[in-house]
């Protein structure tokens, strides 16, 4: 596998571990260390920038956040995006000290990590969908599906069943759920380019929540 490797180590959980690309896999699938990595990695990016922009304004505050402490947050986050609530919260805590540095508030008119993740997700799908080059081996697996009821639009993508957690949660299977649910007029004539594909989606995700 392309990529800096470190090799097979022992965690306490007694399951192994390997990271490549900067993302941290364990052998039972858990992302906790990742997310640790993450989150640990974020905040001393954050008091970086506090250190070095007490006095600036919030648009260079803001820059500098979203330059620096949201790479760390969404790098890779289709491979690695969460379903459990405790991991969920913190990211989202390093999110909302991001906005309160910034704008001296806990929320600002930024895009949550769920829906910047979501976004991303349905956005990696399109090109397996497409046939990008990139994504070919998940694409081959996908297939259309069987039954189209009134509300379905002609894109939709054949979902299969699930037994255990990690298929439930995995990426693909996640991301088709969403996928199905888009409006049809979204996927009615899809754009030759991905990135206008990815601004039909984040038009819809931004409305619905």
């Amino acid at each position: 596998m392309v990529g800096r490797k470190i090799g097979l180590e022992r965690v306490n959980s007694g399951s192994e571990q390997l990271q490549i690309l900067g993302i941290i896999f364990r052998s039972d699938l858990s992302w906790t260390d990742h997310v640790n990595y993450t989150v640990k990695k974020a905040w001393k990016a954050l008091h970086f920038i506090i250190c070095i922009l007490k006095k600036g304004n919030s648009g260079t505050k803001s820059l500098a956040c979203k330059t620096l402490v949201h790479l760390i947050l969404e790098f890779g986050a289709v491979c690695w995006d969460l379903y459990r609530e405790g991991q969920i919260h913190m990211l989202d805590r390093v999110q909302k000290k991001v906005a309160k540095f910034a704008y001296h508030m806990s929320r600002s008119n930024w895009e949550t990590l769920s829906q910047r993740r979501k976004i991303s997700r349905i956005y990696a799908l399109f090109k397996a969908y497409s046939g990008e080059r990139a994504w070919k081996a998940i694409g081959d697996g996908l297939q259309r599906s069987n039954y189209l009821s009134r509300i379905d639009h002609e894109q939709k993508i054949r979902n299969r069943r699930q037994r255990m957690d990690n298929g439930k949660y995995s990426f693909v299977y996640r991301t088709i759920q969403f996928w199905n649910q888009l409006p049809a007029e979204i996927l009615r004539t899809l754009p030759r380019k991905p990135s206008a594909f990815r601004k039909r989606v984040r038009r819809v995700i931004n409305v619905v929540n």
